[in-house]
């Protein structure tokens, strides 16, 4: 498998897709439907909609059935990406290498675009079809649990209340877990559930999402240290700055790497529940994860 190829071919079938489903600017009123596309177009690797592509596909479900959820995962990701460049919370001035959405629209602007997208993600995951395992208000509840207080929201708020004060490795992990393992999990979830999967194989893959959603979170940690600006599309060494905590922080650079990769070795186990045809997609994917340079 060419996973370059894979990545860029599935990318263009979730922006075709989120083209024509996101309201266009000259939707009324222009200003936030202008904000809107402007941070959900604005590039990025559309990590999340395509594992939940794979997923769908890993357990014998097709892409077309998986597009509305993994547009709504991608929906609300970008409205997270919006609120937390704000000024109240990460205060950042640079995503995916253009000026954040409250450097272009103003505060006003940027928080109402990051509710417009939370709530637009919705409206696009109720065209998932229904199947005879799941229904529509089992994806509802999917994603609202992993967005919300005791996940994604959650993870934010214990990051808050973490600067500038020592963490435990365990403490830090569920920070890691809220904030980006929990969304990672859910897209693979959702595929999984379009295609009316057994419960074993969603199980198998919510084993593969918190592990490589940790690892994801880790090796970004450590980029944070070594990347660059014009490599991440974003501003580099605001973690340090912010006096954040993070594994290289907690542990150092060498162990936090090779935590990445147990982590990532990890996922790839997990996916033994699936047929070689099936989860070779899904491996594939881990290891791109987990090769970024870091």
């Amino acid at each position: 498998m060419d996973t370059d190829i894979y990545l860029r071919q599935r990318r263009e079938l979730v922006e075709k897709a989120l083209d024509s489903w996101i309201p266009s600017e000259e939707t009324e009123p222009p200003l936030i439907h202008r904000a809107m596309r402007y941070s959900i177009f604005a590039g990025g690797k559309r990590i999340r909609p395509i594992l939940c592509l794979a997923a769908a596909e890993a357990c014998g479900g097709d892409a077309d059935a998986a597009m509305p959820a993994a547009c709504a995962v991608e929906t609300l990701h970008t409205y997270t990406l919006i609120h937390d460049d704000l000024p109240c919370m990460d205060d950042d001035s640079l995503r995916r290498g253009r000026p954040t959405s409250h450097k272009m629209f103003g505060e006003g602007i940027a928080v109402l675009a990051g509710d417009a997208l939370l709530t637009e993600a919705f409206a696009l995951l109720i065209r998932t079809p229904e199947n005879d395992v799941y229904s529509t208000a089992d994806y509802v509840r999917e994603l609202a649990e992993a967005a919300g207080s005791r996940q994604l929201i959650g993870g934010q708020t214990l990051d808050l209340e973490s600067e500038g004060r020592p963490l435990s490795p365990d403490e830090l992990r569920t920070i890691h877990n809220g904030k980006t393992a929990a969304l990672l999990t859910a897209s693979l979830r959702l595929g999984g559930m379009s295609a009316g999967c057994r419960h074993s194989l969603l199980r198998a893959l919510t084993d593969f999402g918190l592990k490589a959603g940790l690892a994801f979170q880790i090796i970004d940690d450590i980029l944070d240290i070594t990347s660059t600006p014009e490599l991440m599309g974003k501003t580099i060494g605001k973690d340090m700055r912010d006096a954040k905590a993070t594994y290289p922080a907690l542990v150092g650079l060498d162990r936090a790497r090779e935590e990445a990769r147990e982590l990532v070795q990890g996922a790839r186990s997990a996916l033994d529940a699936f047929p070689a045809a099936g989860r070779e997609t899904l491996a594939a994917l881990n290891d791109y994860l987990f090769n970024r340079k870091f």
